[in-house]
Parts: C-alpha cells; structure tokens; sequence
C-alpha cells in the first residue's frame, strides 16, 4: 500500500510541511520528549515525507493559522518559505530516488469530511467544496494527510448524497467541478490526498440508466438493475428486507417487475452480473482518478454480488421479512473486485477501502491480502454491533448494555487475524456511526478525558486510523424530538417498528435513536460560538447540536491541552513511530471489565497501551509485571502521569515505552 508521487509535488508537499511533528515541538504537553528515541524526528521525516504539518509554529501563530483559514488554496501563503525551503531542499537530497518519491500510505491519517454538515461557503446553509478549500489549512495543523470526503456527485439526497443520479457531475449544492480541481489542488499542494466515496451498489431511480432500465425489458439499460416478476400472487420474489425496513423489493408499474433495492427504494442495485455496467463503473472511476483523486472509500462493496438463485431466507420468527447472510459477500464478490483492482486499481497509485458489513476477519483478509490485488482495507463492523441484541426484529434499534470485555475481544481478534496478513481499518466514528464518547462513554463530566482515551486505544493499533469531523475536539451526540430527525433510516424504522408492527415502544425507540442514529454525526461542524457554531450564515440544513458554544473549534483552539492537540499529537506519534505501524499487538487483561491494555512490540522496544475506560478510579496492580526502569511516558492525557504503578483516574490513558 504505498503512494507514488513526482518529484516536483513532493517538493512542494515539503515546503509547507517542513516543520514536521518532532518531539519538543509538540503544543499540548501530552507528547514526552525521550532523550533515547530510536531516530530523529529528521530521519523520520526523511523517510515518511507525509507528516504532519506546522507542528513547530509557536503557540501565537499556530491558533492564528489557523482561525484566518482564507489563503488561497496551495499558497502557503502563512508559512516561512525561506526557512521551509531550506529544510525541504535537504531532505529532498536524503529521500531522492530519481523522477519519483516513495510516500508509504501505512502512516496516513484520514480524515472523513461529511461535505453536507462541514462548512459552508457561500450562506445557503449547505456545506460545499469552497468550504471544505477555506478549512483545508485546519485539517493540515491537525496533521491529516488523506481527506475522506463523502459523495459529491449529483444526486436528489434521498440519502445524504448516497444515492447518485451522474457520477460524472458535481452536486449543485455542492458548487461546481471548477472548485472540485480547486480543492484537489489546494489539499494536494498541503499533501492531503483526497478519497471519493464511491456508492457502487446501487444507484439512484433518477439516473439515466434506471430511467431508461424501468422502460421495457428488452432495450440496452434492461437489465442494469435487478429486475424480477412477480410470484403468482402477485408478492415479492424473495423475503429479503431492505436495511432501512420493509421488502427489498419495490414494484415498477412501468415495466411490469420487481426491482431489487437493499436500501431505499429509491436506490435500485446495479446489476453487477452484466458486463458492461462493470465497465460502466470502472470508467467513471478511470475518470475520477485522471482527474486527481487519489483513492477510493467503496460503501458497501460487500454487497456487490448476489446468489442469482435468490433464496429465501428462513423465517425464524414472525418477520415478513428478512436481512442477512444473502445480503453481503455473494459467490462472485472477489472475482468482481479482482478484475476491478485488475481493470482500474492497479493502473494507479491508490488507496482503496471497502465497507464490508458481514465481514468476519477471515473473509477481510480475503478483500486485503496483497497477494490478492484486491483492496488495501476494510470497515469491520462487528466491533460496533457489540452493544445491539442480535437477531432481534427491532435491529440496530435492539439496545444491550456496553461490555468492554466484548469491545477488547473484537478488537483484538482483528488485530491478530489481519497481522502480516491485511490491513486494519481503525475506527470508532463516521457518518454511519454516533459520536463514541455519547455512547460508550461520558459526554458531560469527563467529556475531554473520555475522548482522549477512546483516540489513545484506537491510534495505538495497528491500521489505519480515521478521525471523523468533530470527533477531534470530542463533539457529542444530541437528543433531538423523533420528528426533527432528517435521516430515512430512522423515519422509516419509526413507521415500521413503532407504528406499524409495534415491537418497540416510541420511548425505547426514542432512547435509541439518542444514543445510535446516524444524525447524531450529522450536525453542522461546531466551528465557534457564534450564531450557527459559525458553520453558515444562513439557516442549516439541519438542526445544531445543543452544546456548540461549549463545544467548538475556536475554543479547542485556545486550549493548549485540548482534544484537539491530542489528537494532533497522536498523528504526529503515528507518523514518527514505527512500532505503531509495524509492531504486533497483545492483549492484556481481557477479562478486566474497565481497563484497554495492550502491548505493542517491535525487534526494537515495546510499548504498553493503558485505558481506564470508566468513571472509577482503578488500580494497575495486573499491569504490575510491566513495570521498567524505562518507564517513558510517550502520551498521556492526565499531564502528571510518570509510571505504570499509579491508580488510573477515571478515563486516564497513556502510551508508554517500557523497553
């Protein structure tokens, strides 16, 4: 997994990012600067040419910076050019290798942009691209290197975007494939790779290969979708449910069939049995890199291939109708993106993650064994259905109590499996996902040392990790009215379950959509305290959290040891530390119902990875094996921690070297 790039950008990458993230050039005070590091922060440079940026400006110009956020996109213009370009030039003669740098994408930090909810430009109260070009002097301070945006494309928003009617074109709410080049040029000049969501399960009814699908069953588009009769009755041809409730299949008056749609019926499935909508597919994503892009984030790639024999599921309880096994990882999936990876992937330098819901670590290493030439990674989501009642009729709606001990076995369970075997995508937020500290943790009292904690577990492994927008300065779920909620997902469950089969009571569903719906990610970015947490200066699409004049970025910002800084400080630890990226990992205490521990080892040293992930004060005595005469504490989210013997306060985490 690796990422190639000309000598001329690199060049240009390291004039703005020449400060680097060495130690003592940390902002926070949680990084510990260790007289007896492995290398230096040059030589870590050197070798990875993507760290992060502006790490060594002092505190005046580092919140300046950032708050101005206007330069024109790729001028650098608040960066000290002369002193950069000396820096730049010499590490240039260290890493030069001819026409082309090696950048190693293991040492990239993602950043998921929700375009919709991110900042908006121009007053219409929806984020776009000019906004998304004004904050990219933010995402490089924070230390973000790879920009995950959500989908761009023209769509009519059933689902947020997720629905796409020409993947060729720019939303208009989103501005224009003129300021689409101008962000691609803006992050790119900071060294910020740019990843396009891609929906290539389905489409949406409005694209012109539906429209032209649902006309008749003998034209050129006919079978593009997934089209069926009738049974004799009239009724579905299988009992497969959609994720977003009732039937998965809809009926077309126009053409006489059923037309398969596992999400909403206005998101038919392409056929990806036909040939040519492959090619179809892989044209327009020829496309999108020839113009610039560097990866691709897959939404439900795992869903891509069906049992063209269409079985029914059995029905073990009153359900009309059903999700499962048949909805995820068909027969022919991974000879689908084998001739992708063969046909698009391979010509390019890219990076390249699939949403794979159903995925067990088995069938990941499948999609991320190199050896493959399928994809780089995967999104597990076994880990987050750890608080959900399996099997239940009420689905992700079905609340059980979190367990730690479950999190630390799923977890590690991936990190063993996939270890020199695949790649680890590291996450506990996203757009699909609620802000983690809101629910399984503490969003009132401990609201900073629970979000630090939760990011020291997560940026200690190996993989990946991803930082969701507002994740870094520790934003929190809300609690809205059912009625106030934009998301399909839930408007849909509330008339299924609530409604109409009544299996859950609207309070517990109330209850649930608080702690587990999608919106709760959704909300416009708290940039400040102003009117509309200044994400726009018109009405927001959608309703604000109600704690943004506690909780935003001007106020992290002015905070030296912030969730913020601690997140960019634990980029910075990614980017110079090998071990975090090549060690192997071991659990400790997995019965321990408060504690994350780990280790994790190289040929070089070993480090030990400590969270109370409670509200209690605990004791360290099961750590006590791992006490050292080289205790050096590499991060830590409660400034006076020095060693491994001290009670752990509540939602207290550390890294820290032991040999």
């Amino acid at each position: 997994m690796r990422k190639r790039v000309s000598a001329a950008i690199l060049a240009g990458m390291l004039i703005v990012s020449a400060g680097g993230c060495g130690k003592g050039a940390v902002s926070s005070g949680n990084v510990v600067d260790n007289s007896d590091a492995s290398e230096s922060s040059l030589n870590v440079v050197a070798e990875d040419t993507e760290t992060s940026v502006g790490q060594e400006k002092n505190a005046d110009s580092k919140n300046s910076s950032i708050a101005g956020l206007n330069d024109t996109a790729g001028t650098g213009e608040d960066v000290d050019t002369q002193n950069a370009g000396v820096t730049a030039l010499s590490l240039m003669q260290q890493v030069n290798t001819g026409d082309e740098q090696i950048i190693d994408d293991n040492y990239r930090t993602w950043y998921e942009v929700f375009v919709y909810s991110f900042f908006d430009s121009d007053g219409d109260g929806i984020g776009d691209l000019k906004g998304m070009i004004e904050k990219l002097d933010y995402l490089q301070e924070l230390g973000i290197n790879a920009v995950w945006m959500s989908p761009v494309f023209a769509s009519p928003n059933v689902d947020n975007g997720y629905d796409i009617s020409d993947y060729t074109a720019i939303m208009k709410e989103f501005g224009t494939m003129e300021d689409w080049d101008a962000f691609r040029d803006g992050a790119h000049a900071r060294g910020i790779a740019i990843i396009m969501d891609l929906v290539l399960n389905h489409s949406s009814d409005r694209h012109i290969w539906f429209q032209e699908s649902r006309k008749s069953r003998n034209n050129s588009y006919s079978d593009y979708y997934i089209w069926k009769d009738p049974k004799a009755d009239g009724s579905e041809p299988n009992n497969w449910g959609s994720s977003f409730c009732g039937s998965a299949w809809e009926y077309d008056e126009e053409r006489g069939q059923y037309y398969l749609h596992f999400y909403s019926r206005k998101q038919p499935d392409l056929n990806w049995e036909n040939e040519t909508v492959r090619k179809e597919i892989y044209d327009l994503m020829k496309f999108w890199m020839d113009k610039g892009a560097d990866g691709w984030r897959m939404d439900v790639i795992a869903s891509i291939s069906k049992d063209q024999s269409f079985p029914d599921y059995p029905k073990t309880d009153g359900r009309k109708y059903y999700t499962g096994k048949y909805h995820s990882n068909g027969p022919r999936l991974h000879e689908f993106i084998h001739e992708m990876n063969r046909e698009v992937l391979s010509k390019y330098d890219c990076m390249t993650v699939g949403e794979a819901p159903g995925s067990t670590p088995e069938v990941a290493r499948l999609f991320t064994d190199p050896e493959r030439e399928e994809l780089n990674m995967i999104f597990t989501f076994e880990h987050m259905n750890i608080d959900r009642i399996p099997g239940s009729v009420n689905r992700k709606w079905a609340l059980k109590p979190f367990d730690l001990r479950e999190l630390k076995r799923v977890m590690t369970e991936w990190q063993n499996k996939l270890y020199n075997k695949g790649w680890n995508a590291l996450y506990f937020e996203n757009h699909d996902q609620p802000r983690v500290i809101s629910r399984w943790g503490n969003d009132t009292t401990y609201r900073e040392e629970c979000a630090k904690a939760y990011a020291t577990v997560l940026h200690g492994m190996q993989g990946t990790p991803y930082v969701y927008q507002g994740e870094e300065i520790g934003m929190t779920n809300v609690q809205f009215p059912l009625e106030e909620y934009e998301d399909i997902e839930v408007r849909n469950a509330y008339q299924d379950l609530v409604v109409k089969n009544k299996t859950i009571s609207e309070d517990d569903f109330r209850k649930a959509v608080w702690n587990k719906s999608r919106d709760n990610a959704r909300v416009p970015m708290q940039w400040d305290d102003s009117e509309n947490a200044g994400f726009t200066t018109g009405k927001p699409w959608f309703r604000l959290s109600d704690r943004y004049q506690e909780i935003n970025v001007k106020k992290a910002l002015e905070k030296n040891d912030s969730v913020f800084y601690y997140y960019k400080d634990l980029i910075c630890l990614r980017h110079e530390e090998e071990l975090l990226t090549e060690g192997d990992y071991q659990l400790l205490l997995p019965e321990d119902e408060k504690i994350f521990a780990y280790l994790r080892t190289s040929d070089k040293e070993q480090w030990i990875v400590v969270a109370n992930l409670s509200e209690d004060t605990v004791s360290t005595e099961g750590l006590a094996k791992y006490v050292s005469d080289k205790e050096d504490i590499k991060i830590a989210n409660y400034k006076d921690r020095t060693g491994i013997k001290a009670d752990l306060r509540p939602y207290e985490a550390f890294m820290m070297r032991i040999r």
